[in-house]
């Protein structure tokens, strides 16, 4: 019996099986899940949306040409989704005022990371990572965690590359400027001033 790949539970679902369409939920449904809760911090409404999502998937599959990988092209309907989502519910916005960030400013960041333990920066990272706009925290992690290329980002955000470029930079400048702010004052008064 020959295994199945993608492209064939494709033109299954295309053709009307939906137990195909079962097999790409299945494959792709944490995916869509992680970028959506991560986007809208609210498991309820990351469930809604992972749901409209694959069913915007299944609706428009057969326009999908396979100029990108599958999962970029589900990538952008999720992330679209999460946009749509937001944008109906305003409490989730955040902004954060970009701090001047300097050689010094991020030696100083680096400094008070390393006075963290490993597991509790990475907890420190991620809870500074829930303060940015859900747009930049969304780059900031197919570019770092997902490690998506800037090519893929711009398929599936829609923006132009010079756009995703920007938004990357002020992200990560926003991220420092979060994390410096946060950790700085809890570690002086913890440790006291050194």
């Amino acid at each position: 019996m020959t295994k199945l790949t993608e492209e064939n539970y494709i033109e299954k679902t295309i053709k009307g099986d939906s137990n195909a369409f079962a097999f790409l939920i299945d494959k792709y449904k944490d995916m869509v899940f992680t970028l959506a809760i991560k986007m809208v911090k609210s498991r309820e409404e990351a469930e809604e949306i992972s749901q409209d999502a694959f069913i915007k998937a299944y609706k428009y599959l057969p326009k999908f040409k396979g100029d990108s990988k599958f999962s970029t092209w589900l990538y952008k309907i999720a992330y679209h989704t999460s946009l749509d989502a937001i944008s109906k519910n305003a409490k989730h916005r955040n902004n954060v005022a970009i701090d001047e960030i300097t050689v010094n400013y991020i030696s100083s960041v680096e400094t008070v990371l390393d006075g963290i333990e490993r597991d509790e920066r990475a907890e420190v990272i991620n809870d500074c990572l829930e303060q940015l706009p859900e747009d930049e925290k969304a780059i900031l992690l197919f570019f770092y965690f997902k490690e998506l290329s800037l090519k893929e980002i711009v398929a599936i955000t829609d923006l132009s590359e010079a756009n995703v470029k920007v938004k990357l930079h002020r992200a990560r400048k926003k991220l420092l400027s979060i994390i410096k702010n946060t950790v700085e004052p809890e570690l002086i008064s913890h440790y006291g001033r050194k």
